[in-house]
């Protein structure tokens, strides 16, 4: 099993350089080519999220990418360090992080903003986990590699 560990500060900028990755490392591990496009895009609204929790709710911790290699999946795992206390993830959709802590003035339409990000986000995975607690959230996604493609 082989992981890659990636940390970025709250910048959107830094979005991009996550989705390069993420399409490389899964690339590398055996991820189909026509489903890489996928991965960067539900990468990037997973990134994204997390940026956008972090900056809304002043939280200056960085964003954790982590890209998990294994016999039969590679998965990622995209999490914030934004506290979710009491928010079950059932009861919040699986909404990584809460908003609960700033004034609701500053978020427009950001409930409906994480419904939509998750809705692109399972529509483009199938297998989607999504988790809330005290310590944050995450996103963990996993696609099914073809072996053959790594023996090569």
């Amino acid at each position: 099993m082989a992981t890659v560990e990636l940390r970025f500060s709250a910048q959107p900028e830094h979005v991009r350089t996550a989705r390069l990755v993420a399409a490389a490392v899964a690339r590398r591990a055996g991820v189909d080519e026509a489903v890489l496009d996928e991965v960067r895009l539900a990468v990037g609204e997973a990134c994204s999220r997390a940026v956008g929790l972090h900056r809304s709710n002043d939280v200056t911790t960085p964003i954790r990418v982590v890209l998990t290699e294994e016999e039969k999946t590679f998965s990622i795992e995209v999490g914030d360090e934004v506290p979710g206390a009491g928010v079950a993830a059932a009861d919040a959709v699986g909404v990584p992080g809460a908003r609960d802590a700033a004034p609701a003035e500053e978020f427009d339409d950001a409930d409906g903003e994480d419904e939509m990000g998750l809705a692109v986000i399972r529509g483009l995975v199938d297998d989607v986990e999504v988790s809330a607690g005290e310590d944050g959230g995450t996103i963990r996604m996993s696609w099914p590699v073809n072996s053959a493609d790594i023996l090569s």
